[in-house]
């Protein structure tokens, strides 16, 4: 697996265009191979701007080199301190340019998920731009209530949304490790795209399906309201996992909006009501 960036307990990042405006956020990553696998697949960058989770897929090596060139190519779009959501794309595209040549030869190919959150300038106020393919997730706690932002790129998600099965049966249903979109399998990278507004209290959870496959929304959202810091709470959440089995990598990584100004005009993407880029 590969890891860029390490947990901040709190950071300060000036708001451009704004003499004496900041916002102040701390973040923790952790991550732990399982019970069940011999190598590592998920790799994550917890580096502003850059927020985000790969769980690679390929067998071997295979799934953990997709991994990390997802990573290390949005890395590369770190340009300042804000960035634009239309940066993610092109990223994502030269680490699929990437996979196929780790791909050359292999039979049942190779590919990534990958979740996340870019800080980003809305009418010059701060926001996650959080994108996502394939079934890792982000999801948004404020107000001791948690919400799952982005939307499964998978075969169990299709069959919810078209009432085939509940949401209950799909946590463990037999086909929950099929995806329907991912980065690589030579095939076009395309994230879906969310807008939230930085706020004091905000707190991110971006994770791989080695945690969501494991522990409950319900057991993750009091986690999360439990009041512990995010790199205590990430390792609490890796825990969880693994007590209940651990049979796949996992990854936590929690942001914590710290402090931020009022948005001049407050406003989000709903979660699931828009599942477009921006």
């Amino acid at each position: 697996m590969t890891e860029i960036g390490a947990s901040t307990p709190e950071l300060a990042i000036p708001i451009p265009g704004e003499a004496s405006g900041e916002i102040r956020i701390a973040w923790a990553a952790v991550t732990d191979v399982g019970r069940r696998r011999a190598a590592n697949e998920d790799s994550f960058i917890a580096a502003p701007p850059v927020f985000a989770i790969a769980d690679g897929m390929g067998g071997h090596l295979a799934g953990d080199l997709a991994s990390a060139a997802v990573v290390t190519r949005l890395a590369e779009a770190r340009t300042s301190d804000f960035i634009a959501p239309e940066t993610i794309e092109p990223a994502l595209e030269r680490a699929s340019a990437d996979i196929d040549v780790i791909s050359d030869g292999s039979e049942i190919g190779v590919g990534t998920t990958v979740t996340g959150a870019v800080l980003t300038l809305v009418d010059g106020d701060p926001y996650f731009a959080v994108f996502n393919i394939g079934d890792s997730r982000v999801y948004r706690f404020e107000r001791n209530e948690l919400a799952q932002i982005t939307v499964d790129h998978s075969l169990v998600q299709q069959l919810v949304d078209s009432g085939a099965i509940s949401q209950a049966q799909a946590h463990n249903h037999p086909d929950g490790n099929v995806i329907t979109r991912a980065v690589g399998f030579q095939s076009q990278p395309t994230p879906d795209f969310w807008l939230l507004p930085l706020r004091a209290g905000l707190r991110l959870l971006v994770c791989s399906d080695g945690l969501t496959g494991e522990v409950e929304d319900e057991r993750i959202r009091l986690h999360l309201a439990a009041g512990l810091s995010a790199d205590e709470t990430a390792g609490a959440l890796v825990d969880a996992a693994l007590a209940e089995g651990g049979r796949d990598n996992i990854t936590v990584l929690i942001v914590d909006v710290v402090a931020a100004p009022e948005p001049s005009e407050p406003g989000t993407t709903a979660p699931r009501a828009t599942h477009r880029a921006l």
